[in-house]
Formats: C-alpha cells, structure tokens, sequence
C-alpha cells in the first residue's frame, strides 16, 4: 500500500537532543538484563519473542488494531524507546517509514534488522510491501534477529540460535501446509495485505487490477473495478474473497455481502496482530487454517 504518511519532523527533532542525553547510545543492559529491542510493529515484535523469549524485553510502536503504519504519527515516547534500543526492528520499504525517519534521528549505528533488506527482494513499483506475510522472508529475520541478539549477548547466543531453529521449523510447517492446497483456486482480496500467503498456496489473485491499485493508491476504487470484482464473486469465478477485517468500507462490506449470498467463503486477514495476539505463529496459522477451509472443501 502507498505510504499515507503525515511526519511530525519538528517534534522529532527536538526530542532527539533530550533523548539522546536521557538515555545515551542505549547500549547498557536494563536491571533485568533483558535485551531491550524496539519493533516498528507488534507483528515483528511477536518474532523477536519467539527468539529472543525471557531474554529480550520488546517495545512495538505499532502495537494494537487501531494504530495505522501508514499514517502514524511518531510520539515523543516512541523517539525515547528508539534512542534507547540495543536492537531495532522493521518492515522497511516505505511501510513503517516513521519508524526509519525515528531510527535515523535518534538510532544511527544501532543493530537494525530491516525485513524487506534481509528477504533479498528487489524493489519495483509493484512491489508487495506486506513482508510479514512472507514466510521464507519471515525466518530470514527470524535468523537475522538470532544473530543480532548473539553479538549483543555472546553468553546467551546458542539459548537465541535454537529459539530460532525451533521457530523455522513451525514456519515450515505452515509452507508445508499451504502447499498441499488444491491447485488452481482464485480469489479476490479486499486488500493486498496477504497476498504472498496466497502465492505460497498457489491461490491466483483475480483482483481487478484498477480494484487493487485504488486501494494501494488510498484513492477511490473505480465503479467499473468494483463492478468487476463483485461479477466475479457473483459468477463463482473465484473460490474465495480475503478481506481485511481491519479495514472496513463500504465496498468491502458490499462484496463481503455478495459472497455471502453467493456461499463463496470469506477469509479474513489482518495487517497487524488482532487484539489479545502476541504469537505469529498462532495468528498466521490461524489464517492458514482458515484458507485451507475456505478451499479444501470445495
């Protein structure tokens, strides 16, 4: 999705100072020991818990439903956590850019891990900026995470290296079970957030593109592209419509109705962890499930 982004630079700026002399490069371990890390969302911050487990205390900017990354805007508590991070987080390609403006203010020269830069992907217009849906891309970090954690904490590095391990191995079995979903199935999506789970099950998105690149765009979907979306749920052309159950429109709300009446099932996704979720393994699988249901039975 097209970054939406409002930067609130002057306040950033004059805390950069004050954080900086509050909390110093942010190196010094907490009473506790834990590792502090500062995640751009709850969704990477859950994978540095996985990893990093009792040993790492994980701050997520991005932290319930109701914060958007596209629009947020960055707080002077936020500022404060990034300057005083061992370990920084992110989705990167221009999805949490408040998150690398914070980093570059008040983070420079701290271990960052930025997920679009470890998944080895090349950046081009049509680009999915969604990398937390992208399973493989997901262990990379995971990896990379476990690697950082080490350098920081040589004595607890095998305790983070076997965190991970066991990580990518229940990754893997999510890969494994959207490769056993029938083959040729079709969908539309209300949004492209999940669209490389689709691609890991071989789910083709039927989307209109002129649908997709209104919603990516932040503009209105063109009634023609709304038209064609709602013909192909109607006609049974897709197998599925996957909806973003965080963003509700009337559009959406219209084909969710359409699919209803149609019996094509709705399989919802969401952009960052629902309410009461901290394990990415348990709310991707959860989606996973969820697909492997809508599709299996027909």
């Amino acid at each position: 999705m097209t970054v939406r982004f409002r930067w609130a630079g002057a306040a950033v700026v004059a805390m950069a100072a004050m954080t900086a002399a509050a909390c110093g490069n942010g190196s010094a371990a907490p009473a506790d020991g834990k590792i502090k890390v500062v995640a751009s969302t709850d969704v990477w911050g859950s994978v540095v818990r996985a990893v990093g487990g009792d040993d790492v205390a994980v701050t997520s900017i991005i932290d319930d439903p109701t914060k958007d990354p596209h629009d947020y805007e960055i707080k002077p508590t936020d500022t404060a956590a990034v300057a005083g991070a061992q370990l920084l987080v992110s989705n990167g390609i221009g999805y949490d850019d408040f998150f690398a403006k914070a980093v570059s203010t008040v983070g420079a020269g701290k271990p960052s891990v930025v997920a679009f830069d470890v998944s080895g992907k090349t950046k081009t217009d049509d680009t999915n900026e969604h990398v937390f849906y992208d399973l493989p891309t997901v262990k990379k970090v995971a990896d990379k995470i476990a690697e950082d954690l080490g350098n920081i904490d040589a004595g607890r590095k095998a305790t983070f290296d076997a965190n991970a391990k066991a990580f990518d191995a229940k990754i893997d079995g999510l890969i494994a079970q959207l490769g056993k979903l029938p083959a040729g199935k079709k969908a539309v999506v209300t949004e492209p957030v999940a669209n490389y789970l689709l691609a890991a099950g071989n789910v083709s998105d039927a989307t209109p593109e002129a649908f997709e690149k209104a919603v990516e765009g932040g503009t209105d979907i063109p009634v023609a592209a709304v038209a064609a979306a709602t013909a192909l749920i109607q006609n049974h052309q897709v197998d599925a419509l996957v909806n973003n159950a965080q963003t509700e429109t009337d559009v959406t709300n219209q084909l969710k109705a359409k699919a209803a009446a149609a019996n094509i099932p709705v399989v919802d996704v969401t952009e960052t962890l629902p309410a009461g979720t901290t394990d990415y393994v348990g709310w991707i699988g959860k989606e996973v499930d969820a697909l492997s249901k809508a599709l299996v039975k027909q």
